[in-house]
Protein backbone atom coordinates (compact mmCIF):
# COMPACT_ATOMS: atom_id res chain seq x y z
CA UNK A 1 0.00 0.00 0.00
CA UNK A 2 1.35 3.41 -0.96
CA UNK A 3 1.44 5.95 1.89
CA UNK A 4 -1.24 8.66 2.21
CA UNK A 5 -0.14 11.83 0.47
CA UNK A 6 0.50 15.04 2.42
CA UNK A 7 -2.20 16.86 0.42
CA UNK A 8 -5.56 15.34 -0.53
CA UNK A 9 -8.76 16.54 -2.21
CA UNK A 10 -12.39 15.69 -1.52
CA UNK A 11 -15.69 16.75 -3.12
CA UNK A 12 -18.85 17.24 -1.03
CA UNK A 13 -22.44 18.02 -2.01
CA UNK A 14 -24.33 19.57 0.91
CA UNK A 15 -28.09 20.17 0.56
CA UNK A 16 -29.48 23.32 2.17
CA UNK A 17 -29.74 22.83 5.93
CA UNK A 18 -26.97 20.25 6.19
CA UNK A 19 -25.21 20.45 9.54
CA UNK A 20 -21.94 18.69 10.33
CA UNK A 21 -21.63 18.45 14.10
CA UNK A 22 -18.62 19.88 15.95
CA UNK A 23 -15.47 17.92 15.21
CA UNK A 24 -11.76 18.34 14.65
CA UNK A 25 -9.16 16.47 12.65
CA UNK A 26 -5.37 16.23 12.48
CA UNK A 27 -5.29 17.70 8.95
CA UNK A 28 -5.62 21.36 7.97
CA UNK A 29 -8.54 21.96 5.60
CA UNK A 30 -9.42 24.48 2.91
CA UNK A 31 -13.18 24.42 2.21
CA UNK A 32 -13.91 26.02 -1.15
CA UNK A 33 -17.52 26.91 -1.95
CA UNK A 34 -18.19 26.38 -5.66
CA UNK A 35 -21.86 27.13 -5.07
CA UNK A 36 -24.14 27.91 -2.16
CA UNK A 37 -23.12 29.47 1.15
CA UNK A 38 -21.27 27.56 3.86
CA UNK A 39 -20.92 28.71 7.46
CA UNK A 40 -18.10 27.41 9.65
CA UNK A 41 -18.41 28.00 13.39
CA UNK A 42 -15.80 27.59 16.13
CA UNK A 43 -15.87 28.65 19.80
CA UNK A 44 -14.04 31.82 18.74
CA UNK A 45 -16.38 32.96 15.97
CA UNK A 46 -18.17 32.33 12.70
CA UNK A 47 -16.89 32.39 9.13
CA UNK A 48 -19.29 32.86 6.19
CA UNK A 49 -18.18 31.36 2.87
CA UNK A 50 -20.12 32.57 -0.19
CA UNK A 51 -19.42 31.29 -3.71
CA UNK A 52 -15.82 31.60 -4.94
CA UNK A 53 -14.56 32.07 -1.41
CA UNK A 54 -12.92 29.52 0.83
CA UNK A 55 -12.28 29.10 4.54
CA UNK A 56 -9.01 27.80 5.92
CA UNK A 57 -9.33 25.70 9.10
CA UNK A 58 -6.04 24.67 10.78
CA UNK A 59 -5.63 21.21 12.25
CA UNK A 60 -7.02 20.52 15.71
CA UNK A 61 -9.62 23.33 15.75
CA UNK A 62 -13.08 22.16 16.79
CA UNK A 63 -15.60 23.40 14.25
CA UNK A 64 -19.06 22.69 12.88
CA UNK A 65 -20.24 23.30 9.34
CA UNK A 66 -23.65 24.43 8.16
CA UNK A 67 -24.91 24.74 4.59
CA UNK A 68 -26.99 27.93 4.64
CA UNK A 69 -27.57 27.38 0.96
CA UNK A 70 -26.77 24.03 -0.58
CA UNK A 71 -24.04 23.57 -3.13
CA UNK A 72 -20.87 21.76 -4.01
CA UNK A 73 -17.71 22.17 -1.98
CA UNK A 74 -14.18 21.09 -2.70
CA UNK A 75 -11.91 20.49 0.26
CA UNK A 76 -8.13 20.39 0.19
CA UNK A 77 -6.62 18.60 3.19
CA UNK A 78 -3.02 19.37 4.14
CA UNK A 79 -0.84 17.81 6.82
CA UNK A 80 0.49 20.10 9.53
CA UNK A 81 4.04 19.63 8.25
CA UNK A 82 3.11 20.50 4.65
CA UNK A 83 1.09 23.51 5.80
CA UNK A 84 3.99 24.85 7.85
CA UNK A 85 6.44 24.33 5.00
CA UNK A 86 4.16 26.25 2.60
CA UNK A 87 3.58 29.12 5.05
CA UNK A 88 -0.17 28.51 5.26
CA UNK A 89 -2.22 30.41 7.90
CA UNK A 90 -2.08 29.41 11.55
CA UNK A 91 -5.64 30.55 12.25
CA UNK A 92 -9.04 30.36 10.55
CA UNK A 93 -9.65 32.85 7.76
CA UNK A 94 -11.91 33.37 4.75
CA UNK A 95 -10.07 34.07 1.50
CA UNK A 96 -11.06 35.14 -2.01
CA UNK A 97 -10.23 32.35 -4.46
CA UNK A 98 -8.50 33.57 -7.61
CA UNK A 99 -9.39 32.06 -11.02
CA UNK A 100 -6.00 30.32 -11.12
CA UNK A 101 -6.46 28.80 -7.66
CA UNK A 102 -9.96 27.68 -8.59
CA UNK A 103 -8.67 25.80 -11.62
CA UNK A 104 -5.83 24.28 -9.60
CA UNK A 105 -8.29 23.03 -6.96
CA UNK A 106 -10.59 21.55 -9.60
CA UNK A 107 -7.70 19.93 -11.48
CA UNK A 108 -6.19 18.51 -8.31
CA UNK A 109 -9.56 16.99 -7.46
CA UNK A 110 -9.31 14.89 -10.62
CA UNK A 111 -6.01 13.32 -9.55
CA UNK A 112 -5.92 9.86 -7.91
CA UNK A 113 -5.34 9.67 -4.16
CA UNK A 114 -1.99 7.98 -4.75
CA UNK A 115 -0.67 10.59 -7.18
CA UNK A 116 3.06 10.77 -7.81
CA UNK A 117 4.43 13.38 -5.39
CA UNK A 118 7.72 13.50 -7.31
CA UNK A 119 6.11 13.93 -10.73
CA UNK A 120 3.83 16.41 -12.48
CA UNK A 121 1.05 15.94 -9.93
CA UNK A 122 3.42 16.77 -7.11
CA UNK A 123 4.47 19.95 -8.90
CA UNK A 124 0.80 20.91 -9.34
CA UNK A 125 0.28 20.47 -5.59
CA UNK A 126 3.23 22.69 -4.75
CA UNK A 127 1.91 25.46 -7.00
CA UNK A 128 -1.54 25.04 -5.42
CA UNK A 129 -0.14 25.47 -1.90
CA UNK A 130 1.82 28.56 -2.98
CA UNK A 131 -1.38 30.05 -4.39
CA UNK A 132 -3.41 29.26 -1.27
CA UNK A 133 -0.77 30.96 0.89
CA UNK A 134 -1.11 34.15 -1.19
CA UNK A 135 -4.93 34.41 -1.24
CA UNK A 136 -6.24 37.70 0.21
CA UNK A 137 -8.30 37.58 3.39
CA UNK A 138 -11.95 38.70 3.34
CA UNK A 139 -13.86 40.50 6.15
CA UNK A 140 -16.23 37.54 6.54
CA UNK A 141 -15.36 36.55 10.09
CA UNK A 142 -17.44 37.42 13.13
CA UNK A 143 -15.47 36.93 16.38
CA UNK A 144 -17.38 36.36 19.61
CA UNK A 145 -16.43 38.24 22.79
CA UNK A 146 -15.34 36.10 25.74
CA UNK A 147 -16.65 38.42 28.46
CA UNK A 148 -20.11 37.09 29.48
CA UNK A 149 -21.66 40.58 29.54
CA UNK A 150 -20.45 41.44 26.05
CA UNK A 151 -21.36 37.96 24.82
CA UNK A 152 -24.95 38.44 26.05
CA UNK A 153 -25.15 41.67 24.04
CA UNK A 154 -23.66 39.97 21.00
CA UNK A 155 -26.15 37.09 21.14
CA UNK A 156 -29.06 39.53 21.52
CA UNK A 157 -27.90 41.38 18.41
CA UNK A 158 -27.48 38.10 16.56
CA UNK A 159 -31.17 37.41 17.26
CA UNK A 160 -32.19 40.92 16.15
CA UNK A 161 -29.55 42.64 13.96
CA UNK A 162 -31.91 45.57 13.34
CA UNK A 163 -31.78 46.61 17.01
CA UNK A 164 -30.01 49.96 16.74
CA UNK A 165 -29.77 50.87 20.40
CA UNK A 166 -26.53 52.71 21.26
CA UNK A 167 -23.75 51.17 23.31
CA UNK A 168 -24.83 53.06 26.44
CA UNK A 169 -28.24 51.35 26.48
CA UNK A 170 -26.73 47.94 25.88
CA UNK A 171 -24.27 48.56 28.69
CA UNK A 172 -27.03 49.35 31.18
CA UNK A 173 -28.87 46.18 30.17
CA UNK A 174 -25.69 44.11 30.51
CA UNK A 175 -24.80 45.57 33.92
CA UNK A 176 -21.57 47.23 32.81
CA UNK A 177 -20.38 50.71 31.96
CA UNK A 178 -20.27 51.75 28.32
CA UNK A 179 -16.50 52.21 28.61
CA UNK A 180 -16.06 48.68 29.95
CA UNK A 181 -18.23 47.16 27.24
CA UNK A 182 -16.41 49.10 24.51
CA UNK A 183 -13.03 48.02 25.89
CA UNK A 184 -14.19 44.39 26.02
CA UNK A 185 -15.26 44.31 22.36
CA UNK A 186 -11.92 45.78 21.29
CA UNK A 187 -9.91 43.40 23.45
CA UNK A 188 -11.84 40.21 22.67
CA UNK A 189 -12.81 40.81 19.05
CA UNK A 190 -10.30 43.30 17.70
CA UNK A 191 -13.25 45.48 16.64
CA UNK A 192 -15.10 48.39 18.14
CA UNK A 193 -18.70 47.75 19.13
CA UNK A 194 -19.88 49.63 16.03
CA UNK A 195 -17.55 47.68 13.75
CA UNK A 196 -18.67 44.40 15.29
CA UNK A 197 -22.36 45.20 14.76
CA UNK A 198 -21.62 46.23 11.17
CA UNK A 199 -19.84 42.91 10.55
CA UNK A 200 -22.76 41.01 12.10
CA UNK A 201 -25.19 42.71 9.73
CA UNK A 202 -22.97 42.11 6.70
CA UNK A 203 -22.60 38.39 7.35
CA UNK A 204 -26.29 37.96 8.14
CA UNK A 205 -27.14 39.77 4.92
CA UNK A 206 -24.76 37.62 2.89
CA UNK A 207 -26.45 34.45 4.08
CA UNK A 208 -29.91 35.71 3.19
CA UNK A 209 -28.96 37.30 -0.13
CA UNK A 210 -27.33 34.04 -1.19
CA UNK A 211 -30.64 32.31 -0.47
CA UNK A 212 -32.29 34.58 -3.03
CA UNK A 213 -33.96 37.16 -0.75
CA UNK A 214 -34.49 40.67 -2.10
CA UNK A 215 -31.96 43.36 -1.24
CA UNK A 216 -34.68 45.72 0.02
CA UNK A 217 -36.13 43.20 2.48
CA UNK A 218 -32.68 42.24 3.76
CA UNK A 219 -31.67 45.89 4.16
CA UNK A 220 -34.70 46.68 6.32
CA UNK A 221 -34.25 43.53 8.43
CA UNK A 222 -30.62 44.46 9.06
CA UNK A 223 -31.68 47.84 10.47
CA UNK A 224 -31.21 50.15 7.48
CA UNK A 225 -33.82 52.82 6.77
CA UNK A 226 -32.99 52.88 3.07
CA UNK A 227 -31.65 50.12 0.77
CA UNK A 228 -29.17 52.65 -0.62
CA UNK A 229 -27.49 52.93 2.81
CA UNK A 230 -27.21 49.15 3.01
CA UNK A 231 -25.76 48.94 -0.51
CA UNK A 232 -23.22 51.65 0.36
CA UNK A 233 -22.11 49.66 3.43
CA UNK A 234 -21.86 46.48 1.35
CA UNK A 235 -19.76 48.23 -1.29
CA UNK A 236 -17.49 49.80 1.32
CA UNK A 237 -16.71 46.46 2.97
CA UNK A 238 -16.66 44.11 -0.02
CA UNK A 239 -15.82 46.45 -2.87
CA UNK A 240 -18.96 45.94 -4.96
CA UNK A 241 -22.76 45.93 -4.82
CA UNK A 242 -24.78 42.90 -3.62
CA UNK A 243 -26.01 42.19 -7.15
CA UNK A 244 -22.52 42.26 -8.68
CA UNK A 245 -21.08 40.25 -5.78
CA UNK A 246 -23.39 37.30 -6.37
CA UNK A 247 -23.09 37.46 -10.14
Amino acid sequence: MRPIRSVRARTSEWPTGTVIVPHSHPWCQLVYAIGGVTIVETPEGSWVVPPDRAVWVPAGITHCVRAARGGQNRSVYVTIEAAQAAGLPKGCKVVAVSPLTRELILEFGRRPDDYDEDGADGRLVRVLLDQIAALPAQPLHLPWPRDPRALAVARALEADPADGRPLEEWAREAGASARTLARTFRADCGLTFGQWRLRLRLLGALERLAAGEAVTAVAFDMGYDQPSAFIAMFRRLLGTTPGAYFR
